[in-house]
């Protein structure tokens, strides 16, 4: 069991659940609100990060990439704690616990007579697994194939934030796609700064991710960008959705960011850039905690 719950990667989850945070936080402050679907939620959004873990783990240590070469520490499969056999009954096990809680949360949301919307999250959710499944399994793994970027932007910003909302709202502003852009360029920013470490070992186990293809200098420039758009994207839902000060309580999430992007842009040495995958995660969780504050506070302040 210790084996698995390290496989899970228990630090991945702040990062997961920041968009349903934010998509929920932003639904309280316009009055729709539901304790139920959003602890549903929660599990509904770690039941997918604890499946996409599992099959990177699978999909990488049956293809090799997963050796000596990386940087990053040693993964299940790597190491031999877990046999890829254990582990892909653990990804099926996974499967369906989550979909029974996508289920259970699609259902208080929507009820049993709103058979659209109950269709659409049920094959959000079917496609959502299978995202989580082909980032490194299988021969055309798009993790493998520099898409990877787009998936979690996809993912972690749009389908989290704006899904959320959605859950609670049953309609979807426009604006709300402004923190959903935030909070996807932030899980990029993540993924991107695995991608820098592991460049090496991922060229030579032709794991062409979007650092591989553009190299490292355009790397740190993409990173740049992810960064500082993040900001002003959630800056301006704050100044169209403006109703007091404490809105901008998120700003000071951007602290520990400004000296992570200090950091990025004189580093030499790949390897050292490991420390600081936690420190933008941990930095989006924070956003999220702050921005949702933000919104809550705004309609009492």
């Amino acid at each position: 069991m210790k084996h698995y719950i390290e496989a899970a990667r228990l630090r991945t989850l702040p990062l997961s659940i920041s968009g349903i945070i934010v998509g929920s936080s932003i639904a309280v402050s316009q009055g729709y609100f539901n304790w139920i679907i959003f602890i549903l939620a929660l599990l509904t959004t770690i039941g997918f990060q604890v499946i996409s873990n599992f099959a990177n783990d699978y999909g990488d240590g049956v293809k090799g990439t997963d050796n000596n070469n990386r940087i990053g520490p040693q993964r299940a499969i790597q190491s031999g704690v877990i046999t890829p056999k254990q582990m892909f009954k653990a990804i099926k096990i996974s499967i369906t616990v989550t979909l029974i809680v996508a289920i259970l949360l699609i259902y208080f949301s929507f009820g049993k007579d709103d058979f659209f919307n109950s269709s659409i999250f049920f094959l959000l959710g079917i496609v959502s697994i299978a995202a989580a499944m082909k980032y490194t399994m299988g021969k055309k793994a798009y993790g493998y194939s520099g898409l990877g970027d787009l998936f979690v932007f996809l993912f972690f910003g749009l389908l989290s934030v704006c899904g959320s909302y959605y859950l609670y709202a049953k309609q979807l502003d426009l604006v709300i796609f402004l923190p959903a852009f935030s909070i996807g360029f932030l899980s990029i920013g993540v993924l991107n700064l695995n991608n820098m470490r592991d460049m090496e070992s991922d060229i030579i186990s032709s794991k062409n991710t979007l650092v591989v293809k553009i190299g490292s200098r355009l790397s740190k420039y993409y990173h740049y960008f992810l960064l500082l758009f993040s900001f002003l994207l959630a800056l301006l839902y704050v100044v169209i959705n403006y109703k007091s000060q404490i809105q901008f309580l998120f700003i000071l999430a951007y602290i520990p960011i400004v000296k992570h992007f200090i950091i990025v842009y004189k580093n030499t040495i790949p390897k050292l850039l490991d420390s600081e995958l936690k420190k933008l995660a941990i930095s989006t969780f924070v956003f999220s905690i702050l921005f949702g504050l933000g919104e809550v506070l705004s309609q009492i302040f």
